[in-house]
Parts: structure tokens; C-alpha cells; sequence
């Protein structure tokens, strides 16, 4: 278990990465993630005031962890693959004095992180909240994600697996 305080908009946030663990209460599940690779390069995307990350996004209503991945991928980097979980980071405010009770997000709730293995790359249109796509060594990934060291230590486990 690995964890990591950060400062996301001016509140102290821990997370912690929990490899390979179920996320058993859906409700809890803040957002998908994957860790996309085509040719032994990792997809990053660039989401419009959020800088280069891994493609993923918010649960819809009605929809799967892994529904939810493919239409982020297909969405922001415009791939298609499979997918094979890796682990969740757990986001707890517990120590965050601006948390907001009821808001947006639970006290504690979960990022879902997966690996794909990108199977069809389709032409970058850029027609919804991404602007640009690139392809990386995966050793090149911690100088242009620098949200926070989980990232690296996810983009690791997602090479071994």
C-alpha cells in the first residue's frame, strides 16, 4: 500500500493505491482511468485545462467500470481495446477541513484504474474535452504527469501485468 498526500485546489487530499483490490461499493466509484498501450508506448491525453494524463473520466448512470473506460478512451484518445483492472487509488478528505459534506464527491471514494491493450487506433478529431493525444515511452510518462507519483507506480504495476 503506497500513500500520498496532494494539494488539489488548495485542499490536502490523501490517496491511497490499493493494487489489484475490488471496489466493492459502486456508489463510491469517483472515476476510470486507463493505462493505454499500443506498439509499447503509453497514450496520454491532453484534456482541456487539466494538462497530459491517462485517458478516463466519470461514471455515467447506468453504465460498468469497464463501459466506462472504453467510451473515455474512445472519447479522449480514440482507441479501442481490452482491458484488465489493475487496482484503485482511494481519495480520502478525512483530513481535508474544505471538504464539503454532500458535495460532489463521497468522504472517501475510489479512482478505478485499468490497463488496456489498444487493438484499433482511430483518427484524432479532437471533438470532445481533448485537445491533443500523444504517444510516449513509458519511461518518459513521469516527466509529463506530474499530478502526482501514484501515476508512475500505476503505470509500473501496468507493465508487469
Amino acid at each position: 500500500m503506497i500513500q500520498q498526500y496532494v494539494n488539489w485546489s488548495g485542499q490536502s487530499i490523501k490517496l491511497t493505491w490499493l493494487s489489484q483490490q475490488i471496489v466493492q461499493d459502486s456508489s463510491k466509484v469517483t472515476s476510470v482511468h486507463g493505462i493505454c498501450f499500443h506498439q509499447g508506448r503509453v497514450l496520454l491525453v491532453h484534456v482541456k485545462k487539466r494538462g497530459f494524463n491517462y485517458p478516463g473520466g466519470h461514471v455515467e448512470l447506468g453504465e460498468t467500470p469497464e463501459e466506462t473506460l472504453h467510451r473515455e478512451a474512445l472519447e479522449e484518445g480514440y482507441v479501442k481495446g481490452s482491458v484488465q483492472y489493475i487496482g484503485a487509488i482511494e481519495v480520502c478528505h478525512e483530513e481535508n477541513p474544505f471538504f464539503i459534506e454532500g458535495g460532489k464527491y463521497p468522504m472517501i471514494g475510489y479512482q478505478l484504474f485499468y490497463k488496456m491493450t489498444i487493438e484499433e487506433c482511430l483518427p484524432f478529431w479532437g471533438e470532445h474535452e481533448t485537445i491533443e493525444r500523444i504517444w510516449v515511452e513509458p519511461e518518459e510518462v513521469p516527466d509529463i504527469i506530474n499530478d502526482h507519483k501514484l501515476a508512475h507506480v500505476i503505470l509500473q504495476e501496468a507493465l508487469t501485468i
